[in-house]
């Protein structure tokens, strides 16, 4: 009866280690979709990142998405652990450790003792490698530090040029600071208009800097007023504002051209002047300065929202959006507004998405198709794949318990100690 359960047991045992095979190559299977997804720009529809789109579609903790986007990302470049990965022999426990040291020179022998290792093996090994890693190149980074430089200038067309060398932590806040920025200011549309050229990433990073900029003079640097001296002014019609068809200026206060949709996003969260004006176009009266959301109300808008209620989106920067703008009678009220960030309030208002508010209070947003875009997607239906075949040693590494030598598997693996 003893040797019955036992064997129960083993084939029970044998069961999950199969599965959980099935599992590994499903997940396999499944980052080589992401990769080729995040490459052609599948998640561009409303959302910030492929990681984000994938929260929202599959229903992924965010920092587990971004970590399945980075490994997406680089198992391409790793064809070696990707066909291992693909048929099973390793887990993507071990493939997402490798994945932060492995080169297309390294990968070999990094696979060969992910095959022999455990997962906490692969982990101990990879931490050790990146410390090596970090003692070898810290000569290099102090030189990197010693060339730092930038230089501001103006040409003799009045552009100016900027050129440096950063240093890679400097670098990499820039990177992200002007991402950050061109992700807030364009949202590509789907469908551009015939002959519509989209700004090219050269131009956006200009434009990214010019806000990165302000930003910094308005929070820290500016010694002035900054909230009088930064401000945009726009100023607009009350029909236009009420429909964009209407014939009206709407313009800014350096003379610039604004359009009347962008002035009614502008107009949802912003200070208010009304000012009357004769048929010759002098002021007659002006009123009071206000807010369009009160301090009181933005707390409790705050307080109920939490940051973007886009869907996917889990920005806290963000704005008030009136359901129905004011201009057009809609009330500055809580079940009249939403919080949308920089980005998705522009695609609300100009690049056609829609959002409104349901009976029950929920909110619904629309792609400019007219499909809902629903907070949560509707699981699909999983079929079942059998293309590769595993079994209940596919996953089993080849370790007979030993003590695990971190110091030895270093020295005769790490390229910087073999060269040594």
């Amino acid at each position: 009866m003893l040797v019955q359960t036992s064997e129960a047991l083993d084939r029970l045992g044998d069961e999950i280690a199969e599965l959980s095979a099935h599992i590994e190559v499903a997940i396999a299977r499944l980052l080589d979709l992401l990769g080729e997804f995040d490459a052609r720009g599948g998640w561009a529809n409303g959302f910030k990142s492929c990681a984000e789109w994938l929260s929202w579609r599959v229903g992924l903790d965010l920092s587990a998405a971004y970590e399945r986007v980075r490994v997406a990302r680089a198992l391409p470049k790793l064809q070696l652990i990707r066909t291992a990965f693909a048929r099973g022999e390793i887990s993507f426990s071990k493939v997402r450790a490798l994945t932060r040291v492995a080169t297309p020179q390294t990968e070999e022998r990094l696979l060969k003792f992910a095959r022999c290792g455990t997962a906490a093996h692969v982990e101990r090994l990879v931490r050790g490698w990146r410390r090596v890693d970090r003692n070898a190149e810290n000569q290099d980074a102090a030189q990197r530090h010693k060339s730092r430089s930038l230089h501001v200038y103006q040409d003799s067309d009045g552009m100016f040029i900027i050129r440096g060398r950063l240093t890679p932590e400097v670098g990499a806040i820039v990177r992200q600071a002007l991402a950050g920025a061109c992700d807030r200011m364009f949202v590509k549309p789907l469908d551009e208009p015939p002959g519509m050229i989209a700004p090219s990433v050269g131009q956006l990073q200009a434009d990214a800097l010019g806000i990165i900029a302000e930003a910094a003079l308005h929070h820290d640097l500016d010694p002035g007023a900054p909230g009088e001296r930064y401000q945009v002014v726009v100023h607009i019609d009350a029909p236009v504002l009420a429909d964009p068809d209407q014939p009206g200026q709407s313009v800014l206060e350096d003379g610039g051209y604004s359009s009347a949709e962008e002035s009614r996003r502008l107009a949802c969260d912003a200070r208010r002047v009304i000012m009357t004006h004769d048929a010759d176009g002098r002021v007659l009266e002006v009123g009071a300065r206000t807010r369009t959301i009160p301090p009181a109300l933005r707390r409790a808008l705050q307080h109920r929202d939490r940051g973007c209620r886009f869907p996917g989106c889990a920005s806290r920067f963000t704005q008030g959006h009136h359901l129905k703008h004011w201009a057009n009678g809609g009330p500055t009220t809580l079940s009249n507004l939403a919080l949308l960030c920089r980005r998705h309030h522009r695609a609300v208002h100009e690049e056609g998405f829609q959002v409104e508010r349901l009976a029950d209070g929920e909110l619904e947003f629309r792609h400019p198709n007219g499909w809902v875009l629903p907070a949560v997607p509707v699981a699909p239906e999983v079929p079942a794949h059998a293309e590769v075949h595993v079994g209940a040693d596919t996953l089993r590494p080849n370790w007979g318990g030993e003590r695990l030598d971190l110091g030895y598997a270093i020295s005769v693996m790490h390229p910087r100690a073999i060269g040594h």
